[in-house]
């Protein structure tokens, strides 16, 4: 089997390509098609899909009509493993409309608006924890962040 050392340049390319384009769902995943992929490449759709082909062979991608999804492993590959992270958030009250939007625009899982303590719980990728730290506490109205590593699922 054909490691991660073997792959082509071109190939990194691509899966970094399809890691920035996609969106976290379940997984991380890119709805676009071939055509499209391979004009942002510059390469032609046909080598796009050879490109394709290896990377699904060797468990990187894993596609369907109208989709990619970056596996684990290619995550891992990209240094783009992820873990949990929640991010406890506290609002000044007449400010809660504009943190809100704010926020929304944030790489991050989900936003949860909760009563009692916080106002908001974000759930994030521990790697983009500092950019998204760094939002948040730019932010008018934020008055205070609590934030939780996951260390395991039980």
């Amino acid at each position: 089997m054909v490691e991660k050392n073997t792959l082509t340049p071109r190939q990194v390319k691509l899966l970094r390509k399809l890691y920035e384009d996609g969106k976290t769902i379940e997984v991380h995943t890119v709805e676009k098609t071939q055509d499209e992929l391979a004009k942002e490449l510059g390469i032609t759709r046909q080598a796009l899909s050879n490109h394709l082909k290896v990377l699904k062979e060797l468990g990187y991608i894993r596609t369907g009509r109208g989709f990619i999804d970056l596996t684990d492993k290619a995550l891992e590959l990209l240094g783009e493993k992820k873990g949990d992270v929640f991010v406890f958030v506290k609002i000044e009250p007449t400010k809660r409309r504009h943190v809100y939007e704010a926020i929304r625009k944030l790489k991050i899982k989900k936003i949860y608006r909760v009563t009692g303590d916080v106002d908001l719980i974000i759930e994030a990728d521990k790697t983009k924890l500092d950019e998204i730290l760094e939002e948040i506490a730019s932010l008018d109205g934020v008055r205070e962040t609590n934030t939780h590593l996951v260390l395991e699922v039980l």
